[in-house]
C-alpha cells in the first residue's frame, strides 16, 4: 500500500510512504538478489512437487483395487538399476544447483565492495529500540535511519555495521535487504542500496524480549540533496531558548541524563536514545506512537502504558515539572 506523507516534518516528506513489508517488492539490490533466488527455488521445488504429485495420482488410480479383483497381488519385481540410477542421481543434481546457485548470491551480497561514496552506519540494538550513529558525519539518532538514494549514475550504498548491546537481534528491513542477526561482542555486517525514494519499514526479526513486537524501525530514503540537508541539520546544536531554561534543568537535575544524551548539556547517557534531535522524529518508543509534545508528555509519565515491560522507568515528575520538561524537549528539532 502507497500513500502520500503528510507533514512528516523531514525534507522531502512529500514523497511516497512504502508501508509494504513483503520481500516479493524489492527496491534494492541486495533484496533484489534474494528475490530472483526464492523464485529459482520455488520454480524448481514446484516442478518437483507436480512430478512426484503426478506420480503419486496416476499410482493411486492406475493401481486402485477394483471388484473384479481376486485379492492376489500382482507379480512382484524387485530391483531397477535404472530407476535406482534416477532417484539418487537427479536429486544430487537438483541439491548442487541450488548449492551453487545459493553460493553465488550469498557471495554476491556478502563481499560486495564498498565504494568510496558509499555511507557507513553503526546500528546497535538495545531492549527494545534502535540506535544509529554515522562516524564519518558525527551524528547519532534512533529508530529513524536516513540514507540517500542510490542513482544509476551516482551509486550510493549504504553499509551498516551491526552490533548489539544487550541480547540478540535481528536487523530486517524485507524490501531492502534480507534478516542479518545482531549478535552481542560480534559485529555483522549488511548493505543496502534503495532505488527510490521512500519509506520502508522494518523491525526487529529475533524474539529479543517482552517487546521485541515493537522494536519496529523506519528507513527514510532521500534525495541526495535532502539526505545531505538532514545530515547538517542534525550535525547542528539545537538552540538555547531561554524559554524553556526550567524545563532543561529539570533534564539535567533528574535520572534523563543517566540514560539519555543532549549535546550541548550535562547529558551524555548511551543506555536511552540520544536526544539532541527528538522533534526530528516521526515516532517515539521505536515506532510504538507518533512523536507529538502530548504523546511525549504521556511517554514520559507513563511508558509503559504504550510498551509493558519498556526498560525506561516512569520519571515520577509532577505535572509542572512535566510541562517544563516537554516544553524543552519540543525544542529538540
Amino acid at each position: 500500500m502507497q500513500i502520500g506523507i503528510v507533514g512528516l516534518g523531514w525534507p522531502g516528506a512529500s514523497l511516497t510512504l512504502s508501508r509494504g513489508t513483503s520481500i516479493f517488492a524489492p527496491q534494492s539490490t541486495p533484496a533484489h538478489s534474494i528475490l530472483h533466488l526464492a523464485d529459482f527455488v520455488l520454480l524448481i521445488t514446484g516442478a518437483i512437487f507436480v512430478v512426484v504429485f503426478s506420480l503419486l495420482a496416476y499410482a493411486v488410480v492406475r493401481f486402485r483395487r477394483r471388484a473384479n479383483d481376486d485379492g492376489k497381488e500382482p507379480p512382484q519385481v524387485y530391483g531397477s538399476n535404472p530407476v535406482e540410477m534416477a532417484w539418487t542421481i537427479v536429486p544430487v543434481l537438483i541439491v548442487v544447483v541450488l548449492t551453487l546457485t545459493t553460493t553465488r548470491i550469498i557471495h554476491e551480497i556478502q563481499d560486495a565492495a564498498k565504494p568510496p561514496g558509499a555511507v557507513e552506519v553503526q546500528a546497535i540494538g538495545h531492549q527494545f529500540w534502535w540506535e544509529f550513529r554515522y562516524p564519518k558525519l558525527g551524528i547519532v539518532t534512533a529508530n529513524e535511519l536516513h540514507v540517500p538514494v542510490s542513482l544509476p549514475q551516482n551509486r550510493t550504498p549504504t553499509f551498516l555495521d551491526l552490533r548489539s548491546a544487550d541480547v540478540v537481534h535481528s536487523f530486517w528491513v524485507p524490501r531492502l535487504a534480507g534478516k542479518t542477526e545482531l549478535v552481542p561482542n560480534k559485529i555483522n555486517t549488511m548493505w543496502i542500496e534503495p532505488e527510490r525514494i521512500g519509506l520502508f519499514l522494518g523491525q526487529c526479526a529475533k524474539y529479543c524480549g517482552t517487546q521485541h513486537s515493537l522494536m519496529l524501525l523506519r528507513v527514510y530514503v532521500q534525495t541526495p540533496e535532502d539526505f545531505d540537508r538532514w545530515a547538517r541539520e542534525q550535525q547542528a546544536l539545537p538552540p538555547a531558548d531561554p524559554m524553556v531554561a526550567a524545563g532543561r534543568r529539570v533534564f539535567e537535575r533528574n535520572a534523563c541524563i543517566n540514560c539519555h544524551a543532549v549535546r550541548g548539556t550535562v547529558g551524555n547517557g548511551r543506555y536511552g536514545p540520544d536526544l539532541t534531535h527528538l522533534m526530528s522524529r516521526d515516532t517515539l518508543g521505536s515506532g510504538v506512537v507518533t512523536n507529538t509534545p502530548r504523546n511525549l508528555r504521556a511517554w514520559i509519565k507513563a511508558p509503559g502504558q504504550f510498551k509493558p515491560g519498556v526498560l525506561m522507568p516512569a520519571m515520577n515528575l509532577d505535572d509542572q515539572q512535566l510541562d517544563q520538561l516537554v516544553a524543552y524537549l519540543a525544542t529538540l528539532k
